[in-house]
């Protein structure tokens, strides 16, 4: 059982995740499934696909895009499986839906993804809680490192490039390599923003 173009994958749970750790407690969060930000977005891969050379393996966890488990209600009402579902708790992923992969228990960019965490904002006179489209790199991948930015550097990036996860209690911005414009020097004072609803939870979840 192997696809030519496709990945094989079976989700990591349930399809969607519609609960939350605080604390001790759980909460509610989604009741309806037409909430992208509640889609599992974690799968084991069964198989890869035969096409493509990839670093990914079979049993790998991977990150991948909200629809490939998101369900739907067609025109007449019937809930319906996503249309990646292939059978029982099977389904295809295509390859540019893949964003991450875990190797040695190693959060790794697939392709030309990268993944930022926004900067806490400490101006006063505003209400936002983060500096808006510059933050720290957490992920890189090859192409960036060829441009000698690496993890842990401040970058800059493209208005509307980013799309918020939360992986392993923490909210990072996914984006392509070519929305990232420049890469500033530290001031000293630069401190990470990480809602504090983000760290209690468990969940991984994007909006691309």
């Amino acid at each position: 059982m192997k696809s030519i173009f496709d990945f094989i994958i079976q989700p990591l749970g349930d399809e969607y995740n519609n609960e939350i750790k605080v604390k001790n407690k759980s909460l509610i969060i989604n009741t309806k499934i037409e909430s992208y930000k509640s889609v599992n977005n974690l799968a084991i891969v069964i198989e890869v696909p035969k096409a493509y050379d990839t670093p990914i393996k079979k049993g790998d966890i991977i990150v991948v895009h909200h629809n490939v488990f998101r369900t739907f209600y067609d025109i007449k009402g019937v809930r319906k499986k996503s249309r990646s579902w292939f059978k029982d708790n099977l389904y295809f992923c295509q390859i540019d839906q893949v964003y991450l992969y875990k190797t040695s228990n190693e959060w790794k960019s697939f392709g030309d993804r990268c993944f930022i965490m926004p900067l806490k904002n400490n101006n006063s006179l505003t209400l936002d809680k983060e500096q808006k489209l510059i933050g720290i790199l957490k992920i890189g991948n090859s192409s960036l490192e060829a441009l000698k930015i690496n993890p842990g550097d401040i970058v800059g990036y493209k208005p509307y490039g980013e799309w918020d996860f939360l992986i392993d209690g923490q909210r990072l911005y996914c984006m392509k390599s070519n929305d990232i414009v420049i890469k500033y020097e530290y001031k000293g004072n630069e401190e990470e923003y990480n809602p504090s609803w983000a760290s209690g939870s468990k969940r991984v979840n994007q909006s691309c």
